[in-house]
């Protein structure tokens, strides 16, 4: 392990290191400034951030921005310092090898790029979605309206009597949204997570941000596959729960502090799927599904693999994205199961995050067809690890 002397080293350099912005936007705050209209962010605020391999440092909210954009990864931790306390206790989980064929297969024919495509234009038209302005606020209230909207569209009577759609609270107010499909079974306690992140940065967070695949992509892709369930009215025998996490941008907070409630109240999470960036298909290289081996459960991570050899169009490639790159970090911290697919190798993802190029209509690499293949996704692992009742 490193020694903090050289942690206090690196946190200099970035404390030193100058942010550079692209010509199309606009100019930063004057180094006086500390705030900016339109967003609950104070600069100087401190925070203390596990980097991977060194103790805890505190620093400041603007030494934190400094940590990103030299592609530091890190846990913000400063409301969550106890989380995975108990993960020693939990017991290493095996998954089966998938064979809901029947079941699956008739769900993944009603899926379409249609509504994730109408979802997306709305979502990334937000100025930001970052997780202290206002219209990250406004973002997380239109998602929450439009699932609703979903639900009481498609799910059947008996079915909208088992799901709940609730706010997870944080104090920066945008708030986590989880939707919670009950399961049947009275004796199996068991939880599947599907997950995405709702908001978005720029690497400067005051300047725009439509976040089309960071994570747009991924929240209208894990939202269609949830209407395909209910459509299909899907009575699942474990609960299974679709999540929208706030904050994953400021080192994972809002994620961290749902697997810190789940972990509290012992929740028997039995796997949790993380679908960041969904969209890209780089230019001249092979369309496929990236699979994430570091920092992730290698049996769901297995498991994964089988699903996309049997219900996905496309191969999958195995990739890596380091440490605390993703929501599923804060559930493996946890000691829960977690698995984390991406829509490529990291190196040919796309480079036009944390900007105001991270737009649907940038290039024609932006592939919502690419999407539908993580939708696929996301309903096999619903109801290959849910189990399925149907009431029809």
């Amino acid at each position: 392990m490193k020694s903090f002397a050289i942690l206090i080293s690196l946190v200099s350099l970035v404390a030193a290191t100058p942010l550079t912005y692209s010509n199309n936007d606009q100019a930063p705050l004057s180094p006086e400034e500390t705030t900016y209209p339109g967003f609950d962010l104070d600069l100087n605020a401190l925070r203390l951030v596990h980097l991977e391999g060194q103790n805890p440092v505190w620093m400041t909210e603007l030494e934190k921005i400094r940590a990103k954009a030299q592609g530091l990864k890190f846990f913000d931790i400063t409301e969550a310092q106890d989380l995975g306390s108990s993960a020693h206790l939990r017991v290493k989980t095996s998954f089966p090898t998938p064979n809901a064929t029947e079941t699956v297969k008739p769900i993944l024919k009603t899926l379409s790029v249609e509504g994730p495509k109408a979802n997306l234009e709305k979502f990334s038209s937000f100025r930001t979605r970052h997780y202290r302005s206002d219209t990250g606020k406004q973002s997380q209230q239109w998602l929450l309206s439009k699932i609703s909207e979903i639900t009481s569209d498609h799910a059947s009577t008996s079915l909208r009597k088992l799901i709940s759609l609730t706010e997870f609270p944080h104090a920066w107010g945008q708030n986590t949204i989880i939707v919670r499909i009950k399961g049947s079974s009275t004796t199996d306690n068991g939880v599947v997570v599907i997950g995405a992140h709702q908001d978005s940065t720029n690497m400067w967070p005051f300047l725009p941000a439509p976040g089309a695949d960071d994570d747009g992509s991924g929240s209208v892709t894990i939202l269609e596959s949830y209407r395909a369930l209910i459509a299909a009215d899907f009575h699942p025998v474990r609960t299974v729960e679709f999540h929208w996490y706030s904050a994953e941008e400021g080192g994972l907070l809002g994620s961290q502090a749902v697997a810190k409630d789940y972990e509290a109240r012992s929740v028997n999470v039995l796997a949790m799927s993380q679908f960041d960036m969904t969209a890209w298909v780089k230019r001249g290289t092979r369309e496929e599904v990236g699979i994430i081996t570091d920092f992730t459960d290698g049996h769901l991570t297995d498991f994964n693999k089988a699903i996309v050899d049997l219900y996905l169009d496309i191969p999958y490639v195995e990739t890596k994205c380091g440490y605390a790159c993703s929501d599923h970090a804060s559930w493996g911290k946890a000691g829960y199961p977690s698995a984390f697919t991406i829509e490529s190798t990291f190196e040919n993802s796309n480079k036009n995050i944390h900007s105001s190029n991270d737009r649907l209509d940038i290039s024609d690499e932006f592939s919502f067809t690419h999407m539908l293949e993580f939708s696929k996704l996301a309903v096999a692992f619903a109801v290959e690890l849910g189990g399925y009742e149907s009431s029809k």
